[in-house]
């Protein structure tokens, strides 16, 4: 009998709904701890995340019987209930509809992952907006600009 072998890592973005800046500093490691939980308890291996105020990136190495779509519903659905009882805000917490997804090759992995740690740099030069439409540019995704995040700036 044949045995799997895999390598996909994959980067997945996805936005706060509602309004800008709901994650604040003070809650960002709990929740980011709480998120690599989602992802092991998936058999998914966290490389890399952080959560800035409006937005969320997470590098994956995905375990071959878990699909992108899955493993962001379980994050976004565990993450919102967590903040929920955690009572981080005032009224329900959740995020919007849809996400970003990009593969990468083992050889990017190491810039990608910083990429993703100096979020705070990254962010003080351009918004997510603008970020997030590079990401898109940069792998070559038709998109239209009626159906991206709601963007708050």
């Amino acid at each position: 009998m044949a045995n799997t072998y895999t390598q996909m890592y994959v980067q997945i973005v996805f936005a706060v709904w509602g309004r800008a800046n709901i994650i604040t500093e003070i809650h960002r490691n709990e929740l980011e701890k709480y998120i690599c939980g989602i992802i092991s308890n998936n058999k998914c291996k966290p490389l890399s995340l952080y959560c800035n105020p409006d937005h969320i990136h997470i590098l994956v190495g995905l375990h071959p019987t878990m699909s992108v779509s899955d493993l962001t519903r379980d994050i976004k659905s565990g993450s919102s209930k967590f903040i929920n009882e955690k009572k981080w805000i005032a009224g329900k917490f959740s995020w919007q509809d849809g996400f970003g997804s990009f593969t990468y090759s083992k050889s990017q992995i190491d810039d990608v992952a910083k990429y993703i740690l100096n979020q705070p740099v990254h962010h003080k030069k351009r918004s997510f907006r603008e970020e997030y439409l590079d990401i898109l540019r940069k792998n070559e995704i038709e998109f239209d600009e009626r159906y991206l995040f709601e963007w708050y700036e």
